[in-house]
């Protein structure tokens, strides 16, 4: 059956193309020149990416005045997808070449993914434990960001890649902020926050629809097309291989993240990557995420065998959780990875991390709270309840041994 699509009333007020693009334009000039040093926080993504090739494009074109300095810090976490990093450290490349401070921000050896989960033990992130968002992308960024700040002692320019359309919650967030510095909505979402802080921040791109990003990864780096169809005497942004971008989030518009995303149901953009001949040999990666709900298990970790006292004199809740990784699991994920890393031809391991996390476990290393002298969590024990300050025993019903 065919269901057409029935116009809205307000079909003929959309923004096109052009339009956008004078919006962001203004933006950028309106704000931009408040600040004599922008900062383009950059992801790899789509958005970010239409984001720094947009701005770098209306500097070149002399459409916005250029700041004293422009830089793009790019937040490897090392657990991108592979199209994604070498799209990403393409254009670091070019933007170096075009004079921009382009640099890569890593997070210190110890809180890198794997180092962290196999060499301290921490189990793989969930939604319950999600340690991975704030230790591999937010808090080495806003490291970098607040070095450049103690550098030159005065704020700068944020630049971000937020968009409005990417999810619900992040609306929400934009619409509540929209009134701030009685700037109005579709002007290019700035916050300006106190003088302490280390920036204020634009997204001079909230209002672009996700064709206009597309088009503009695409197609805009072509002189043709922004002549003949966003009608701007301009030529392309010159980033060709932009358009990359595109295998990775496939037909179906999958959201990316993580290699074996242990946060999504599915591997989505995974999954679409090695259907293609080109990123075939990548399938090996498909394992990641099995492994990771492989290590979840109890006879991988440790437990407690009954609740801890906490500072305040009482007992722990949830005394008896299961907690870090024991060292034959660390070891048994270790050669896993290894192994599909050789098999795919990525690097998700490097030789200085492996070496990193033997130290670890020559250390005996574990995460706060625990010495690795716990039980295995697959060992049948008695239930242990603290309630009302006492504990309460609820024997097993049955043993292994009965």
């Amino acid at each position: 059956m065919n269901i057409s699509r029935q116009p809205s009333l307000f079909e003929d007020m959309r923004l096109s193309f052009r339009e956008a693009i004078d919006i962001s334009l203004a933006s950028l000039s309106a704000y931009g020149d408040r600040y004599s040093r922008w900062c383009i926080a950059y992801s790899g993504g789509k958005d970010s990416s239409a984001t720094v090739s947009f701005v770098q494009w209306a500097i070149k074109t002399g459409q916005v005045k250029a700041p004293e300095t422009l830089t793009v810090l790019y937040a490897d976490t090392r657990q991108e997808l592979p199209p994604l990093s070498a799209t990403a450290m393409r254009l670091l490349e070019g933007l170096r070449g075009e004079g921009v401070d382009a640099r890569v921000v890593l997070p210190t050896l110890n809180d890198r993914f794997y180092v962290y989960m196999f060499g301290r033990g921490v189990p793989p992130p969930s939604n319950r434990f999600r340690w991975c968002t704030s230790q591999l992308k937010i808090e080495p960024m806003e490291a970098a960001l607040k070095a450049m700040r103690e550098t030159d002692g005065e704020k700068f320019l944020q630049i971000t890649g937020v968009r409005l359309g990417e999810s619900a919650v992040r609306d929400a967030r934009i619409a509540l902020s929209c009134s701030k510095d009685s700037g109005e909505c579709g002007q290019g979402w700035f916050q300006s926050r106190p003088s302490e802080h280390v920036a204020d921040t634009l997204a001079p791109i909230v209002h672009w629809r996700l064709c206009f990003v597309w088009d503009w990864l695409y197609f805009a780096n072509d002189e043709r097309y922004m002549r003949s169809i966003v009608k701007m005497e301009q030529p392309g942004h010159g980033y060709d291989y932009l358009a990359d971008i595109a295998a990775v989030y496939g037909d179906d518009e999958a959201r990316t993240g993580c290699i074996g995303c242990n946060l999504a149901s599915r591997d989505t953009a995974l999954e679409n990557l090695v259907q293609t001949p080109e990123w075939a040999h990548l399938q090996p990666l498909m394992e990641i995420k099995p492994l990771f709900a492989e290590l979840k298990k109890p006879k991988w970790r440790h437990r407690k065998s009954a609740p801890g006292i906490l500072k305040d004199g009482s007992y722990a809740k949830n005394g008896q959780r299961m907690g870090p990784l024991t060292m034959d699991g660390r070891a048994y994920g270790l050669e896993r990875v290894l192994d599909i890393q050789h098999r795919a031809q990525v690097d998700l391991i490097n030789a200085e991390e492996e070496t990193r996390i033997r130290e670890q476990w020559a250390q005996g290393l574990f995460p706060d709270g625990w010495t690795g002298d716990e039980i295995h969590a697959d060992v049948p024990i008695d239930r242990i309840t603290a309630i009302d300050g006492e504990l309460i025993v609820q024997p097993l019903l049955l043993r292994g041994d009965e």
